[in-house]
Formats: C-alpha cells, sequence, structure tokens
C-alpha cells in the first residue's frame, strides 16, 4: 500500500527526493514517516510528521532534510539536501493508516529505495 520512489546514487553535498504514495483503501492516514537503515544496523528514525503537518526529525538530518506531505494525495516527501557518505542507507516509508472508518490504525511500510552517497 506504499510505494517509494527516488532513490539513488548522488555526491556528497547534492540532493535528492524520496516520493511515498499510499494506496488502496484509504479511510484516513496519521502520522507519516521515513525511516532508514544500514547492513548490521537496526532501523532509525529520519523524520515524521503528523496530519496537521507537524515534524521531528533525528538530529543529524535537521537543517538539511524536509519532510512534506501532501494529505489529498497521500503522500509524503523527503527532501534531503547537502548530503553525506553517512546518509548512504535504504529508506523506507511508514505510515498509520485506518482502511475503515470502524478499523484502528495500523502501522503500514514502504519497499524501501537505495540512497547512496558517494563521490
Amino acid at each position: 500500500q506504499l510505494q517509494a520512489s527516488g532513490g539513488g546514487l548522488v555526491q556528497p553535498g547534492g540532493s535528492l527526493r524520496l516520493s511515498c504514495a499510499a494506496s488502496g483503501t484509504i479511510f484516513s492516514i496519521n502520522d507519516m514517516g521515513w525511516y532508514r537503515q544500514t547492513p548490521g544496523k537496526s532501523r532509525e528514525l529520519v523524520a515524521t510528521i503528523t496530519r496537521g503537518g507537524s515534524t521531528n526529525y533525528v538530529d543529524s538530518v535537521k537543517g538539511r532534510f524536509t519532510i512534506a506531505r501532501e494529505n489529498a494525495k497521500n503522500t509524503v516527501y523527503l527532501q534531503m539536501n547537502s548530503l553525506k557518505p553517512e546518509d548512504t542507507a535504504v529508506y523506507y516509508c511508514n505510515a498509520a493508516i485506518a482502511i475503515k472508518s470502524w478499523t484502528p490504525m495500523r502501522s503500514y511500510w514502504g519497499q524501501g529505495t537505495q540512497v547512496t552517497v558517494s563521490s
């Protein structure tokens, strides 16, 4: 139900924009976010955004990454600027989605998109 796109190879200091669209039967979406994972490490939170637009970032990306969403399109974005080699990871989107008005929110994950920062 979550399809991520926008990853790739970029040089240090460059920029990338990730997108993640939720599809299928959706009643409402609450928090959306981006996480990342490197081999041998646990998945870490990068940024989250509430339905109302409040944001939260991990300290290492503050001032460089910006999370945004378009509620009408059920889509969340991650604009990544001033990329560093340590930003290299597989990036996953996440969303809390209720598919019906009477069903509870459930956490969904996208398939992951590789971001590689290297010269």
